[in-house]
C-alpha cells in the first residue's frame, strides 16, 4: 500500500501512463453490500468534488450574495467549495476565509452556512454520493465527512445527508466571535489523514477494512490510509496515481445549472400545460361531469407538458396504481414538478392535498383548484386538521387522494420524516395507503426551481398497505416502517414494467 506523503505524485517520461480502473457505481455498491459489515468499518467522504460538485462558475455564486459584509462572507464560503483545489488555491482560500470571517459571530455564520446550503449548495449534491452514504449506513458502517473546509460550509450538508461525524478545519473563537485564526491543524493533505487516524483510534475503527472517497491528489495520504481507496471523478494527477496503485475509480455525473435550452423548453412546457388543460376540459365537457373534466385536464395537461419538456417516465408496479381504489397514494417529494409526474402515473380518479401557498402559484394554483385539491394552512394546526376532515368523505365517495407525507420537499434524494396525517385519513376512511416512490425528480428540476431539464424520472408504485389494524394513538413505528420502504426502494430499485 502506498504511504502517505506530503508531495503530490508525478509521472516522468520514463513512466508509462496507465489508465485508472474505472468501476461502475453498481459494482462498488454490490461490493459494499457483500463485504464486511459493522461500525468498526468507516466510510470517509471528502466534500467538494466528492459529496457536492464544486462551485467554479461565478454566476452560481452571484445568486446568493447579499449586500455589505454578508456578501463577502457568502462569496468566501461558497467560493471555497471547489473541485480539486491546488495547494496554492487552498492557501489563498484559507487567507480569504480567516480575513472575511474575523470578528463575526459564530452563530450568525452557522445560520449563513445553512442559508447557503438551502439557496445553492443542495442543488449540487451528487445523488451518487447519497446512494453510497446510505449503502454504507445500511451495512452498519461509520460514515465520516472529512473536509479541509470549515463547518459553516459542510455541516448543513452533513445534517441533510444524515452524517453524524464531521471532521473539518476549525476556526478559533473568543466568546463566540471568530478571531481570524485557525484552531489546531488544517485538514489539508496529511492534516486530514491525521484527523481520520485520530478518530479511528478513539472510535475503534479498522482502517485496513475501511473506505475513503475523494477527488483530489491532495488526499493521497487519506486514500493510502484505508484498505478500500476509491477516487471519485479524480483530477488528472490523482487519476495517474490511482492507475499506478490499481485503485478503482468511479465517475459521478457533473451537476449543472439549467441552460438556455432548459428555460426555453420549460416555458414551452408551461404553455403546453395550459393548452393541454383546456383541451382536456373541452374533450370531456360533453359529460357535464366536473370529475370527468378534471381527469381530462390532468391527462392531457401532464402528457403535453412532459413531452414538450423532454421528460420520460419509467414506471414500475403500474398495476398497483389501478387497484385497489380508492386509496391514499403517498409520494416522496423533491421537485415542484412532482405535481405533474404523480397525476400522470396515477391516470385519473385522484385529487390531492397541497399547502395553501400553492394557491398563489399563477399556473398550478388555478388548475389544482379545478381538480379539487384540498389546500391546508400549515401554519395553523387546528385549521389544517379541520381542512382535512372533508378528505375522509372524499375517499369514502370513491375518489383517491395523493399526498406527500413529508410535508416539505427534500433537499436530498432521500425522504424526510413522514407526518402522520395521511395515515390517519386512510385509517378513518377505511382505505389502504399505496407508496409511490419517485427517483430522479430532483435531477429534472432542483427543489426550489421552476426550470426543468430533459431526462428520465423513475417511479415505482409499491403494493398497497393495509392500515386498518393500526392504532390511531400509536402509529410511529408503523409510519417509520413505511418511510424505510422508500429508502430501501431507492437503494434497490425494481425492474421497470415491460413497455
Amino acid at each position: 500500500m502506498a504511504q502517505p506523503d506530503d508531495t503530490a505524485p508525478t509521472a516522468t517520461a520514463r513512466q508509462p501512463r496507465r489508465a485508472a480502473i474505472d468501476s461502475d457505481l453498481e459494482s462498488v455498491l454490490a461490493a459494499i453490500r457483500s463485504g464486511p459489515q459493522g461500525a468498526e468499518i468507516a466510510a470517509v467522504f471528502d466534500f467538494g468534488g466528492t459529496i457536492v460538485d464544486g462551485f467554479t462558475h461565478p454566476s452560481l455564486r452571484k445568486r446568493v450574495f447579499r449586500p455589505g459584509a454578508a456578501r463577502t462572507a457568502s462569496a468566501t464560503l461558497l467560493g471555497g467549495i471547489r473541485n480539486g483545489l491546488t495547494d496554492g488555491q487552498f492557501e489563498r482560500f484559507l487567507q480569504l476565509t480567516t480575513r472575511a470571517l474575523a470578528g463575526r459571530n459564530e452563530a450568525d455564520l452557522d445560520e449563513l452556512g445553512a442559508q447557503l446550503f438551502r439557496r445553492a449548495i443542495y442543488g449540487h449534491l451528487y445523488p451518487e454520493a447519497w446512494q453510497l452514504i446510505r449503502t454504507h449506513e445500511a451495512a452498519g458502517h461509520t460514515v465520516i465527512l472529512a473536509s479541509s473546509l470549515t463547518r459553516f460550509q459542510v455541516a448543513p450538508a452533513a445534517a441533510a445527508l444524515g452524517i453524524e461525524h464531521v471532521l473539518c478545519t476549525s476556526m478559533a473563537t473568543s466568546e463566540g466571535t471568530l478571531t481570524g485564526y485557525v484552531e489546531g491543524k488544517t485538514l489539508w493533505r496529511n492534516g486530514k489523514a491525521d484527523a481520520v487516524r485520530g478518530f479511528a483510534a478513539t472510535n475503534g475503527i479498522d482502517l485496513g477494512r475501511s473506505y475513503a472517497y475523494t477527488n483530489t491528489v491532495a488526499d493521497v495520504p487519506l486514500l493510502s490510509l484505508v484498505g478500500n481507496p476509491i477516487p471519485v471523478n479524480p483530477d488528472r494527477r490523482l487519476g495517474m496515481f490511482a492507475a499506478e496503485q490499481d485503485w478503482p475509480t468511479v465517475s459521478f455525473r457533473a451537476r449543472q445549472a439549467p441552460g438556455l435550452g432548459d428555460y426555453v423548453r420549460t416555458y414551452a412546457g408551461f404553455a403546453a400545460l395550459l393548452g393541454g388543460a383546456t383541451l382536456g376540459v373541452v374533450a370531456k365537457s360533453y359529460t357535464r361531469q366536473r370529475r370527468e373534466m378534471a381527469d381530462g385536464l390532468m391527462a392531457y395537461a401532464t402528457r403535453a407538458t412532459l413531452r414538450v419538456i423532454g421528460v420520460r417516465i419509467r414506471l414500475s408496479g403500474a398495476a398497483h396504481a389501478r387497484a385497489p381504489r380508492p386509496a391514499v397514494f403517498l409520494f416522496n417529494h423533491q421537485s415542484q414538478f412532482d405535481v405533474i409526474i404523480v397525476p400522470r402515473v396515477l391516470e385519473g380518479g385522484v385529487t390531492g392535498i397541497g399547502k395553501k401557498e400553492l394557491t398563489r402559484n399563477p399556473i398550478f394554483g388555478p388548475l389544482m383548484r379545478f381538480v379539487g385539491v384540498t389546500f391546508i394552512d400549515r401554519s395553523n394546526t387546528e385549521r389544517a386538521k379541520a381542512a382535512l376532515a372533508p378528505v375522509v368523505e372524499t375517499l369514502r365517495g370513491g375518489l383517491s387522494i395523493a399526498i406527500a407525507p413529508e410535508g416539505h420537499r427534500s433537499y436530498t434524494p432521500g425522504p424526510l420524516p413522514f407526518k402522520k396525517g395521511a395515515f390517519h385519513i386512510a385509517l378513518q376512511a377505511g382505505v389502504p395507503v399505496i407508496p409511490v416512490v419517485i427517483r430522479n425528480a430532483g435531477e429534472i428540476a432542483w427543489r426550489d426551481s421552476m426550470i426543468a431539464r430533459k431526462g428520465t424520472v423513475d417511479v415505482a408504485i409499491l403494493e398497497p398497505i393495509d392500515v386498518s389494524g393500526w392504532s390511531p394513538d400509536d402509529m410511529d413505528d408503523e409510519v417509520e416502517s413505511v418511510r424505510r420502504l422508500y429508502l430501501e426502494t431507492l437503494l434497490n430499485w425494481p425492474e421497470p414494467d415491460a413497455s
